[in-house]
């Protein structure tokens, strides 16, 4: 798969632009502005996946925003000594636990699925998934084009020619909500990266490949949540600092063991994590979310993650991957059903994979799925 490069202008005006490159701006490291490079369309999620019904585990039942609601539930969190770092403004909490960073609010899903729609949109972004009956929102690809230097050229010209222009990146950022044990609603926000790079030493084509996740992109739009959702905007930085310095101060005695590689009886390989069943629960799908899997349903009563998997190495050869990526290609990749399963085992937990009836995976299907599991939940 090859594309033409996008990072600089070709030709006479491409020349132009490096001869003036000198004199590019440094951006600021939390400027956001993107814009979609999509059309909205559901790029990953294969199309024979239809709504599914309403579940009842999903269907969640229903202040004044203040500095003292704030300072209040920082005083509850430090005499409580918890190991989740949590700083609270009315109804929203910023709940940090390892690295792990998620927004807790006292409303029911319902009441928070359009403000969170709106949300994205109003940062840019279209929406390839939009399930709230399982709760999950997905954005498409997106380019922060607040990267690309501001220089005199690209203020002038680049006004006129401004799709020439391209960071080589792009962005996209999955939304889950699950309901919490106090009848509020928790809500996660995981990014995926892509990048553009030269295919040969030449430098005549390009490939685009997987980047490393950004969790500082993570946790801005979880403080922009916030600020949608009525807290102002210094109180959104301070609750993000604070929450911060707290999981810091709690972060050493409660370092998890690295997830490891076990068999189990029969054979079969699964993941073994050091962490009690909420927040093993917590961390799968977070992992799922962050390694491309798509979440058809789940349910949390009995550990299971009902998802759909792509085989990386099926998609790095099949052609025309990025152009699906953006809807351009019209085949679809394979994709499998399987449910992870997983159970606390007092202090610990086990992931394991199963078929889509519920019985062990192929060995070969779940020592994949294993790995990757296993590589994100270090």
């Amino acid at each position: 798969m090859t594309s033409q490069p996008r990072t600089r202008l070709t030709t006479a005006l491409g020349a132009a632009l490096l001869l003036a490159a000198g004199g590019c701006s440094v951006l600021e490291p939390d400027k956001i502005d993107y814009k979609s490079a999509g059309r909205g369309t559901s790029l990953e999620v294969p199309p024979d996946l239809t709504q599914l019904p309403g579940q009842s585990r999903y269907q969640m039942p229903g202040g004044a925003v203040t500095a003292s609601g704030f300072q209040a539930g920082q005083a509850a969190t430090v005499a409580a000594g918890a190991p989740t770092a949590s700083s609270t403004i009315g109804d929203v909490h910023f709940e940090r636990q390892g690295g792990e960073r998620w927004l807790r609010v006292d409303r029911p899903a319902d009441k928070l699925w359009s403000p969170v729609r709106d949300f994205w949109q109003e940062n840019g972004f279209l929406l390839a998934v939009d399930q709230a009956n399982i709760g999950l929102m997905e954005t498409d690809w997106a380019e922060n084009r607040a990267k690309i230097p501001q220089d005199f050229i690209r203020n002038t010209v680049g006004k006129v020619f401004d799709s020439l222009y391209s960071t080589g990146e792009r962005d996209r950022f999955r939304t889950r909500m699950e309901r919490n044990a106090q009848g509020g609603t928790d809500i996660y926000i995981t990014h995926r990266g892509m990048e553009e790079v030269y295919a040969s030493a030449r430098r005549d084509s390009t490939v685009w490949q997987p980047r490393a996740r950004d969790p500082e992109l993570e946790a801005e739009f979880l403080r922009r949540l916030m600020v949608k959702l009525g807290v102002s905007q210094e109180q959104s930085k301070a609750m993000v600092a604070s929450g911060g310095t707290a999981a810091a101060a709690t972060g050493a005695a409660q370092a998890p063991v690295n997830a490891q590689v076990v068999a189990l009886p029969g054979g079969a390989p699964a993941v073994q994590v050091a962490d009690e069943f909420e927040r093993a629960w917590r961390r799968v799908g977070l992992a799922l979310d962050r390694t491309g899997f798509t979440v058809e349903d789940r349910d949390r009563s009995k550990g299971l993650y009902f998802v759909r998997y792509v085989d990386p190495s099926v998609e790095k050869k099949e052609p025309g991957f990025f152009g699906k990526l953006f809807g351009a290609g019209s085949q679809q990749l394979p994709t499998t059903k399987y449910q992870i399963a997983v159970r606390g085992e007092g202090s610990g937990s086990t992931v394991s994979v199963l078929d889509d009836q519920g019985v062990p995976a192929p060995a070969a299907d779940a020592q994949r799925i294993v790995k990757v599991l296993v590589d994100e939940l270090k």
